[in-house]
């Protein structure tokens, strides 16, 4: 999760974020160089003396200019687009949850475990036990498998929602009549937190989402819902 003062990315917990982090550091040093081509021109424009008239009228200088932003596009186009459809791929997942927002907290079912049900509230403050995080604990944590691809199916009861968790590289909106889907692959266990990422009432910041991520043999041992 974030810690106070962070001031890039959460650490990567499945391949798509992984690509997202590289993809925005990518995008991110085409930006200064923009940056600082732009000041140093301005730079020069602002303490020159001298004014050469044959700028104006330069043709090769505007083939330039045409056509290097458009080289520029192109390098963050390609690998925005490759990252786009990685994220809409649906390659036989090993399990299915659905995911349904209410106002204002989450239902999950575990479709292929006998159809178990059960919601998911923000844990009031006086329920905080000693290294519960204020505004993101949950009742009943959703728990997954690591290393097995998982498909979140999610929809919404009444108003829009958003089923967000940054560390994974996932947001889907949740719309009511609609069933969304998602797919990722963790690689690493831990308790993941997220949020709804809509503006979807008075209450949409109090809709945590706390994942538990465990090794698949544990997972396939039995039982490990606490409800």
């Amino acid at each position: 999760m974030a810690h106070a003062a962070q001031v890039g990315l959460q650490d990567a917990t499945s391949p798509i974020m992984e690509e997202l982090i590289t993809f925005h550091d990518h995008a991110l040093m085409i930006i200064f160089l923009i940056c600082f081509l732009v000041l140093y021109a301005l730079f020069l424009t602002l303490t020159t003396k001298l004014t050469n008239t044959n700028i104006s009228a330069a043709q090769e200088m505007e083939t330039v200019w045409t056509i290097l932003p458009a080289i520029i596009l192109v390098l963050i186009a390609l690998p925005s687009l490759r990252i786009l459809y990685m994220t809409d791929e649906v390659n036989d997942p090993s399990l299915t949850i659905k995911s349904i927002g209410h106002q204002w907290y989450w239902t999950y079912e575990y479709t292929d475990y006998g159809g178990l049900i059960f919601n998911s509230y923000m844990l009031p403050p006086l329920f905080l036990e000693p290294g519960d995080l204020r505004l993101l604990d949950v009742d009943n944590r959703v728990v997954l498998p690591i290393e097995a691809p998982i498909r979140m199916m999610i929809t919404s009861q009444d108003v829009l929602h958003s089923w967000a968790v940054p560390t994974l590289g996932l947001k889907t909106d949740a719309i009511p009549g609609r069933l969304n889907q998602t797919t990722f692959t963790a690689t690493r266990p831990g308790v993941y937190y997220g949020q709804c990422s809509e503006i979807c009432g008075a209450n949409h910041s109090f809709m945590p989402i706390v994942l538990e991520l465990i090794p698949l043999k544990i997972f396939e041992m039995g039982p490990v819902f606490t409800l």
